[in-house]
């Protein structure tokens, strides 16, 4: 036995998906005494400039947005507590179907081999007690979430080591009050449209599908500060012009989908270390 505390491991894809979809978590077992890693695979390149400029367009430069979003990755980690940050620094391939995707040295064309070794080395050095990464669509279909979930479940095979393994997911019930919220601070023209909206409420599972709800009410304010760490990023601005509050509400329990354990703890849960303490 060794005296290295209980571990949670977070595979995300870019500087700002930790804040969205496990900051809670994060948040919350950091709190309770747990050692938090949180692996971050892209640059970000791909994401916006200063003044919102897109990639593509005039005064658009890869690599000063990636060490622009790296700062406010930092500021995120420090919000939520994270006790430490393993960047893989991958070009960000972009949205599915962009020429970035292909572009050398993307995460997209990155062998999943040879992410997975390098993936595989931290799982050894860290020996997580539990794994969150994306499901198998990178949850909407991106490629870099979706390299993610490749490169973490063979990264797993390639160590002796049994974590609890899970994928982050949304309950469709969820997603529906989403869209209705979309819809809401959508007035504006700044944000999806109705029609994307309902596309919207088709991302996550049956409320029944999903095995593990964890309330991270305590801790939304950190959820919301973290994302707003990320305040260069357009699509946050959605989420915080909602007011503290009306996130909490809105996201004050992250969903997960279990898809490996040793400890035969009883589902649905509402602790991804249920059978662990």
């Amino acid at each position: 036995m060794n005296n290295r505390p209980l571990t949670l491991m977070a595979v995300h894809a870019h500087p700002d998906d930790e804040a969205t979809g496990t900051g809670g978590v994060l948040a919350r077992y950091a709190e309770e005494g747990m050692r938090t890693v949180l692996v971050t695979c892209t640059d970000g390149g791909c994401g916006d400039g200063p003044e919102g400029v897109k990639p593509g367009d005039p005064g658009h430069d890869p690599a000063a947005v990636a060490l622009m979003r790296r700062q406010e990755l930092e500021a995120s980690c420090e919000v939520l507590k994270i006790s430490h940050l393993e960047m893989l620094d991958y070009a960000d391939s972009g949205m599915m179907g962009w020429p970035t995707n292909d572009a050398p040295g993307s995460f997209w064309r990155t062998p999943v081999e040879e992410g997975a070794a390098r993936l595989a080395e931290l799982l050894r050095h860290y020996e997580p007690d539990v794994v969150v990464t994306y499901d198998e669509n990178g949850f909407y279909g991106h490629p870099d979430h979706i390299q993610a979930n490749r490169i973490t479940m063979a990264a797993l095979a390639m160590t002796t080591l049994t974590p609890k393994v899970y994928w982050t997911t949304a309950p469709r019930s969820m997603m529906q009050r989403f869209g209705e919220v979309m819809r809401e601070f959508g007035a504006d023209g700044q944000e999806p449209d109705p029609a994307e909206a309902a596309a919207m409420a088709e991302i996550g599972l049956p409320d029944e599908e999903i095995t593990t709800w964890v309330d991270i009410t305590a801790f939304g304010g950190q959820k919301f500060d973290a994302l707003a760490a990320h305040a260069s990023q357009g699509e946050n601005i959605f989420f915080l012009k909602m007011g503290q509050e009306r996130f909490t509400e809105l996201m004050g329990v992250e969903t997960f989908v279990r898809v490996q354990d040793t400890t035969g703890a009883a589902v649905p849960e509402n602790d991804l270390f249920a059978g662990l303490r």
